[in-house]
């Protein structure tokens, strides 16, 4: 069983006839697209996005991607694309569900692990910048989970 986050946000994705391979369905790199979308939707719901992280002197590379395709999502298919935080502290890892709007099926489902790496330096950090952490505390606060 997948580990569920406590700070998570859905978006709707109507897919666009430009994400569609010669099979007629969603191409399997687009998912990393709509994975990116509702990461950066979570973020700004957490109050800590990319820019603030490069203020901050920080930016996060994605170091790990996982993907498992279940069923293909197709032209003009309203898909739920959720995004949940499962871990903070050390690095970001993200958890991801791609289902179908109207049956609630899953399409796909994925993990993104990022860590922070210093822009002055180009050094990995072994934890997160404290920024980070108060942001995602405070979330979980907002949210009464602290």
């Amino acid at each position: 069983m997948r580990k569920r986050g406590l700070l998570g946000i859905d978006i709707p994705i109507k897919v666009p006839f430009y994400d569609i391979d010669s099979l007629n369905v969603v191409w399997h790199g687009h998912y990393v697209k709509y994975f990116e979308e509702v990461r950066c939707e979570l973020l700004d719901d957490i109050g800590y996005n990319y820019d603030d992280m490069l203020r901050d002197g920080y930016v996060w590379p994605v170091v790990d991607l996982q993907l498992r395709y279940v069923k293909p999502a197709t032209f003009r298919q309203a898909l739920d694309v959720r995004a949940e935080l499962v871990e903070w502290e050390n690095r970001l890892r993200i958890n991801y569900l791609v289902s179908c709007a109207a049956s609630g099926a899953r399409l796909t489902r994925g993990t993104t692990t990022q860590i922070a790496v210093s822009v002055a330096t180009r050094e990995m950090l072994y934890t997160s910048p404290p920024s980070l952490v108060q942001a995602v505390e405070a979330a979980l606060t907002r949210r009464g989970f602290r």
